[in-house]
């Protein structure tokens, strides 16, 4: 390679910072900070043709977070998209390392901000098959992980389907949306204390029961969810504009997916029915019925078809969980080994979560060894045997997956998470080159990535 062709990197000298010693520069290579733009501009004017290069992001609102494309377009088709991550990059898997394993839930809740309970339960199932105690899991404490799953199964696809509408000039579907929404984090506050970065469900169970009036209030929310989620298909799917913009965009067939790791309504799009729910039960989803929604067009449209019709299915397992949490009523819902619960009594009042005043008195005021335990607990943690884990659930947006190593120690050797927005960006280019740039931000809703999740 000559000189003159020899791609710019954007980094003093021309050098590929991403390459091991004695490796040839061959491609070019982007930059995270975006400060190699004018390098970039550059090579383009010494090509002398008619491309355009386009810098899309990291700012764009059409790229749910701070995620960057560098499009080259042919006038407005497609030619290179290369999708540009780690904007969002907050060490959250390393910072894990440093830190006890209960604490790893406040951690891991924050990567895909949108379906941090998703988060929080695929961490702790983890951390118990390496404790060894995944069956010892009372069953309501089963019962409220599967409630707050799938309320937050409901919100992220609410996200999703809203913003997608929202991207096509369509506002009040988003403004649908955003109302049921704001329901399940009104509900999901007074169960729980927070509205996100929960941490609600931690290894060994939940931090607390629902409230005295939590059935009251699921009754409502399950109430109003059944009337008013359907209107966003109603607005939408016979729509003739919305079905011209998303039906065959963001083309990619059951080959695809299997080639590039895509899973969840990306995947069933292409008529597989993979669901971790039903092909691989975790945490008692045997023993509900629901239905795993598949379309056959491997499209935009189809994706968007998914998801209104799965927050139905999640309504549908919501009323079977109701009806157990009245019957498992009083029964625990953390496992009951002193060593391993979390050393407080949480409940939800006015002022928020915290320990209640029975739990405050007995360690301030009555039990030295109380207060010590505590203060061992909260500062120590517990250990957990060595050993390897790998744990996958069933996200909204895919295979949510947690890797686990342990020495042995009171906090992870290693701890990892497969995100499945991390795979679904990279099949951006695949879904979009030799498509028109209008179809590029169709195809970006349709993936619905979460860069929180993505960048880690």
């Amino acid at each position: 390679m000559s000189e003159k062709t020899k791609p710019s990197f954007g980094v003093p000298g021309d050098e590929d910072v991403f390459a091991v010693a004695g490796e040839p520069a061959v491609d070019q290579a982007y930059l995270a900070a975006g400060n190699d733009w004018a390098q970039i501009i550059e090579s383009q004017r010494e090509r002398a043709d008619e491309i355009i290069v386009i810098n899309l992001g990291p700012q764009h609102p059409s790229t749910h977070g701070v995620m960057r494309l560098l499009l080259e377009l042919d006038g407005e088709t497609v030619m290179s998209c290369r999708p540009g991550i780690g904007f969002l990059h907050t060490g959250i898997e390393k910072n894990a390392e440093f830190r006890t394993w209960t604490q790893g839930s406040t951690f891991w809740t924050r990567m895909n901000y949108v379906a941090g309970i998703h988060n929080e339960a695929v961490y702790s199932l983890a951390v118990e098959k390496l404790l060894g105690v995944t069956d010892d899991l009372p069953r309501r404490g089963q019962q409220l992980r599967i409630l707050a799953l799938e309320t937050n199964r409901i919100a992220s696809h609410l996200t999703g389907v809203g913003a997608n509408c929202l991207e096509l000039g369509a506002t009040s579907p988003q403004e649908v949306g955003l109302r049921e929404r704001e329901r399940i984090l009104e509900f999901t506050e007074a169960l729980t204390g927070l509205r996100m970065n929960n941490a609600y469900i931690r290894p060994g169970g939940v931090q607390n029961d629902l409230p005295d009036d939590g059935i009251d209030l699921l009754d409502e929310l399950i109430k109003q969810m059944k009337i008013n989620i359907p209107e966003i298909p109603l607005f939408m799917l016979d729509n003739p504009l919305f079905k011209g913009r998303l039906q065959n965009v963001g083309y990619l067939d059951l080959t695809a997916c299997m080639m590039l790791g895509a899973t969840g309504p990306i995947l069933r799009a292409t008529g597989y029915p993979w669901d971790l729910r039903k092909t691989q039960p975790y945490l008692g989803y045997e023993q509900y019925e629901f239905d795993v929604p598949v379309e056959t067009s491997c499209d935009a449209y189809g994706r968007f078809k998914i998801r209104c019709d799965e927050m139905m299915q999640s309504i549908r397992i919501l009323e079977q969980v109701r009806d157990q949490l009245v019957e498992s009523a009083g029964e625990p819902y953390r496992v009951q080994d002193p060593k391993l619960e979390w050393p407080g009594d949480l409940t939800v009042g006015a002022d928020g979560q915290g320990n209640s005043n029975e739990h405050i008195k007995h360690i301030m005021g009555e039990s030295m060894e109380a207060l010590i335990h505590h203060f061992k607990k909260v500062t120590e943690g517990f250990s957990v045997p060595a050993g390897e884990v790998y744990v996958a659930i069933e996200g909204p947006g895919g295979e949510l997956g947690t890797h686990l190593v342990s020495d042995g120690g009171k906090r992870p050797y290693r701890a990892h998470m497969r995100d499945p927005g991390f795979n679904h960006v990279q099949a951006l280019p695949i879904m979009t080159e030799g498509a028109m740039l209008s179809d590029l931000i169709m195809s970006v809703a349709s993936i619905d990535p979460v860069m929180g999740g993505v960048d880690r």
